[in-house]
């Protein structure tokens, strides 16, 4: 198995990383935004594991968490954007904030078409 890491560069670093194993290849990503490396860390993986913020639960937050949220977060809308280009066969969201799961489902629903699932604690892919 390979492990890759990658860094994304912000005002702070956020790690993420990608697992080539014989039989699939997992990208984890950490808390940031859309970047060009992660963009290139997706390309080809079987399988993203991804964190997301509802836009509409962005909406209810302060002004100054909205801003932090858009240097170091990922809404859904750009989730939906970087997963059609990586095309994984399975997206896992996980680290989310929105007023429910089912909330992001949908808002991922009406963006991306591809398989994706709202990821739980101890389930299994």
């Amino acid at each position: 198995m390979t492990v890759t890491a990658f860094a994304t560069k912000h005002a702070m670093e956020s790690y993420g990383y990608r697992f080539d194993a014989p039989d699939r290849s997992i990208v984890v990503s950490g808390d940031t935004n859309p970047t060009q490396a992660t963009f290139d860390a997706c390309r080809g993986c079987d399988v993203l594991i991804h964190e997301a913020n509802s836009p509409s639960w962005l909406a209810t937050r302060p002004d100054t968490f909205q801003q932090f949220a858009a240097k170091y977060h990922t809404t859904t809308t750009q989730l939906a954007d970087l997963a059609r280009e990586a095309r994984p066969r399975l997206l896992i969201l996980y680290h989310y904030a929105s007023r429910s799961p089912e909330e992001l489902f949908g808002e991922m629903l009406a963006r991306y078409p591809g398989h994706f699932v709202v990821g739980r604690d101890l389930d299994v892919y």
